[in-house]
């Protein structure tokens, strides 16, 4: 294996890799800039070749950078629920919270995977279904803490669907500042249409 100044090849492209991602959000989240190839690139500090080197082009590029939030925003309210403990109650205000405050540390991310991911049609499949992956990970924990209470496997899914896309068009407010609410205030009104929809 080829070694450069102590880096393996391998680990060369990783880097490239990682900073063409964080080029891609930075990028992506302003709202003056278009989001081009070249743009990313620019940002990056890499001649357009070495995109590819990771990535067939700028779209499968903007769905990994997608896709590391949706995984990252999952990971983290996990955690945060199970830290919670066994009631449902905190478990669901920790998993909001958690959410809110992954927002607050780095509002690109939920700008990028709610508001701008809409603009890019090759993406739009893609937010679906993520946004559809949530839905259905809210309806099985619920339905783990809060019991089905007569309600069908359908109304936990139907469930899940109202409160994530709730809550995107919630985020989407507060990003846009259309919508003035402070973290406390939205966890809490959050955490209480969850329970609502399940009990």
């Amino acid at each position: 294996m080829a070694v450069y100044r102590g880096v393996s090849a391998v680990d060369r492209v990783a880097r490239r890799r990682a900073r063409l991602l964080a080029a891609a959000l930075t990028v992506w989240a302003d709202p003056r800039a278009r989001t081009t190839m070249t743009a990313v690139c620019a940002e990056a500090g890499l001649s357009e070749r070495y995109l590819y080197e990771s990535f067939t082009g700028l779209d499968q590029l903007l769905e990994a950078v997608m896709d590391a939030i949706a995984a990252e925003i999952e990971e983290t309210s996990r955690a945060a629920a199970e830290a919670a403990g066994d009631d449902p109650v905190a478990r669901g205000r920790a998993a909001v919270r958690a959410f809110m405050e992954l927002l607050l540390a780095d509002p690109r991310k939920g700008r990028v995977a709610i508001v701008e991911s809409v603009a890019v049609p090759a993406l739009r499949q893609r937010r679906t279904a993520l946004l559809r992956h949530l839905a259905h990970q809210s309806a099985l924990e619920s339905r783990a803490g809060l019991g089905a209470a007569g309600r069908s496997a359908v109304q936990d899914e139907i469930g899940g669907m109202l409160f994530i896309g709730g809550m995107a068009e919630l985020i989407t407010a507060w990003l846009d500042g259309a919508l003035e609410a402070t973290t406390d205030e939205i966890v809490e009104a959050a955490s209480r249409a969850l329970l609502g929809i399940y009990r």
